[in-house]
């Protein structure tokens, strides 16, 4: 599980991260992880990516001796959180360079940087161009769209219907790009603020159902 925090904040222990979801989780047998990254300014997105990539090399590493599965690992994130784990998902390749094997899927949990460039092309929250600047290669390098292969990690796409800056249009246009590269993938819809979309997610009910039958699927034996 990766934290949310724009990039600059937020931390792996904060009850909304944690806490439903390891109740939730735990119970069923699951291995909950909650990782940290450095922030800006000490490193840009791209770097905080990597520092996620590191973290799931060292969950593979060490789950044998946690009684866990290296192979049944689900990576999680929710809004810079979400970026980060779409984009390392969109090219597996960019974990693989800080040791990570691949993981079984990914659940993206109501990102907003999802196409950066034409997130940075569009009217947008000033603190958008601390974070991803001004050059436009730069935004190409961190954006999930961009970065997107055809080995792409199954997806679960989370969006919030309550916020306005077109959360689940992003959802819909990255999950078309996942499915014409032919990765499995799908958007689920929820009627809860942004930070809901994190804080509730654990708690009984559709919307962590929804979730658990992505993860059985993405766990299921493939042909």
């Amino acid at each position: 599980m990766v934290h949310g925090g724009a990039w600059m904040f937020g931390d792996k222990s904060s009850r909304g991260v944690v806490g439903e979801k390891l109740a939730h989780w735990v119970a069923r047998g699951w291995i909950f992880v909650s990782v940290n990254n450095r922030l800006l300014p000490e490193a840009d997105p791209r770097a905080q990516a990597e520092d996620v990539a590191r973290a799931v090399a060292l969950v593979q590493q060490r789950a044998a001796s946690w009684g866990g599965d290296s192979g049944r690992l689900v990576l999680m994130g929710h809004s810079a959180g979400a970026h980060l784990v779409a984009l390392l998902s969109a090219s597996p390749a960019l974990a693989a360079q800080s040791g990570a094997a691949r993981w079984a899927g990914t659940v993206v949990l109501d990102g907003a940087a999802l196409d950066v460039a034409r997130l940075m092309s569009e009217r947008h929250p000033r603190f958008y161009d601390r974070v991803f600047g001004n050059d436009a290669a730069g935004w190409r390098a961190a954006s999930p769209v961009e970065q997107l292969g055809p080995d792409a990690v199954p997806m679960l796409v989370v969006c919030s219907t309550l916020r306005l800056d077109d959360s689940c249009g992003q959802a819909e246009r990255f999950v078309a790009r996942l499915a014409a590269a032919g990765v499995r993938a799908s958007v689920h819809k929820e009627a809860l603020p942004h930070n809901g979309i994190d804080v509730e997610l654990g708690r009984p009910g559709a919307y962590t159902d929804a979730v658990d039958a992505f993860i059985a699927g993405a766990l299921a034996p493939r042909n």
